[in-house]
């Protein structure tokens, strides 16, 4: 159940263009509104599932869905670490007063927290 276009072939659903030496790949791309940056959380799940679990990477990535997971891991993860930070603020006594009498002790004592 083929039709002809102008510079390709659909089939099921699927482009395909002539390429070299007179053969028929597939256009695969990603659906419109589906890009999204990854951050370190991100490409660190990316590089988990390449390595340890290439079934769930290919069949995310041929299901175009590869990104939207890596983001939904990355924005998940960055709140994670914020309400960790928050927490750890909590327990070691680090208040907004503090900030405002003595800053660089609370630089240090937040760069200590972010660091841990």
């Amino acid at each position: 159940m083929s039709k002809e276009l102008a510079e390709g072939i659909v089939e099921n659903g699927i482009v395909y263009r002539l390429g070299e030496h007179d053969l028929y790949y597939p256009e695969l791309g990603m659906p419109e509104g589906s890009h999204y940056n990854i951050g370190k959380y991100g490409l660190m799940q990316c590089e988990y599932l390449k390595t340890d679990r290439k079934r769930e990477y290919l069949r995310l990535l041929l299901d175009a869905k590869l990104n939207e997971h890596l983001h939904e891991i990355d924005e998940e993860c960055h709140a994670r670490v914020e309400l960790f930070v928050e927490q750890m603020k909590t327990r070691s006594g680090i208040t907004e007063e503090l900030k405002s009498t003595e800053q660089m002790v609370w630089v240090g004592l937040m760069n200590n927290v972010r660091s841990a």
